[in-house]
């Protein structure tokens, strides 16, 4: 029987968000292919490039660890993303497309977060000082990333789209 320890959900969560950060690396580009706003297109390919260099920053983490870096399916990015797809799709040429295209790139980031800061006490709590560094980095990225959506969002898309 697999241990059911701290240390085996730490894993466990680990490979989840590797699978997530796979998944949003590929639905990244359609949102910005899809956003009207240059400044939000600039902004998903900035995060198309973080979320390469998170991806990497995790592979380091399951060297620390000993592991070959590998994803389990993650239901809740997934369905996140599908969301996402259907405002992109109902939206589609609409005033409200990038307030949409928001709403969906800040759920992403809010999962992320919380992932994230799990996975840093959990590394703490396990005194896993060199994983913890790796994903403190990826945390601050991502809360980051989400206040610039929400500058984005209330400076220029959210009254555009009104």
């Amino acid at each position: 029987m697999a241990e059911k320890d701290l240390k085996a959900l730490f894993h466990h969560t680990l490979k989840d968000i590797y699978f997530a950060e796979s998944a949003i690396l590929k639905a990244l580009p359609q949102m910005a292919q899809a956003a009207k706003s240059e400044e939000l297109r600039g902004a998903f390919g900035v995060h198309v490039k973080e979320t390469e260099a998170q991806i990497k920053r995790l592979d380091k983490v399951f060297a620390t660890l000993g592991e070959k870096p590998q994803g389990i399916e993650c239901k809740a990015i997934t369905g996140i993303i599908a969301e996402g797809q259907e405002v992109m799709q109902e939206f589609a040429g609409g005033e409200a497309l990038d307030a949409g295209l928001i709403a969906a790139a800040q759920a992403i980031e809010h999962y992320e977060i919380t992932r994230y800061g799990t996975l840093l006490a959990w590394a703490n709590q396990l005194d896993l000082q060199e994983a913890a560094d790796l994903i403190k980095e990826t945390l601050i990225e991502e809360e980051n990333t989400d206040a610039i959506l929400s500058e984005l969002a209330e400076d220029m898309v959210n009254p555009k789209a009104a």
